[in-house]
């Protein structure tokens, strides 16, 4: 299965709509682009409304109640805390602007299990990428230690019974799907648990969109 047009963080955002508002302006009330208790960042890539719709419907097949309101995504940057947006917006846009396009391929799966109850599709086109993304973004501004080592991949089920999680990995060791990349999504994880798209950035250009649609947050 592939698709033959480019995808945008932006795209995926919508193909699983919530109700509520784009994000608040940046910043403070005085707009110096930062607040006392920082603000929670998130960065993804997005996939082709075609693709994420079946996955979404293959997670819901395995209980996950998350199914209909997480899009099928990459996680480049988990939940980290910035107390600087000015300075997190422009470390993420200049990445976006020294980026080229690239394809990714998703097939067969994997598990984080006994660690995480999470069944999910390897990243395999695209995965050097991914990793030297999360790399630059999670550095400056972004910049922790994490739990874990970066390992790019697509959630297809979480936290349900294990019998669920087996079904999942069987069921979709042979799915493989390609497509290409054109931008990552910069998410602010607001105080009621959800992503909400604060700006759309396009690889190889100053072109960016602000605000979009909200989804809920993610681990995976």
């Amino acid at each position: 299965m592939s698709s033959a047009s480019k995808v945008t963080a932006h795209q995926t955002a919508r193909a699983y709509p919530r109700g509520g508002t784009t994000a608040p302006a940046a910043g403070d009330p005085q707009g110096n682009g930062q607040r006392g208790d920082g603000i929670s960042i998130g960065v993804i890539l997005g996939f082709p409304a075609d693709i994420a719709e079946e996955l979404q419907r293959w997670r819901a097949s395995f209980g996950d109640p998350m199914a209909a309101v997480i899009p099928a995504h990459i996680t480049l940057v988990t939940t980290t805390m910035t107390q600087d947006w000015e300075a997190t917006r422009s470390h993420v846009r200049d990445i976006a602007r020294n980026q080229e396009p690239f394809t990714v391929t998703i097939a067969g799966t994997g598990s984080f299990r006994p660690v995480s109850p999470v069944v999910f599709l390897n990243v395999e086109e695209g995965f050097g990428d991914c990793v030297s993304l999360h790399r630059q973004l999670q550095a400056g501004p972004l910049e922790r230690e994490l739990p874990f080592d970066y390992h790019p991949h697509v959630t297809v089920a979480h936290d349900v019974a294990p019998e669920s999680l087996d079904e999942a990995e069987e069921a979709l060791k042979n799915y493989r799907a390609t497509f290409p990349v054109a931008s990552m999504g910069l998410y602010e994880h607001d105080d009621n648990g959800i992503w909400q798209l604060r700006e759309e950035l396009h690889f190889g250009t100053k072109q960016h969109h602000d605000g979009g649609p909200d989804v809920p947050a993610d681990a995976g």
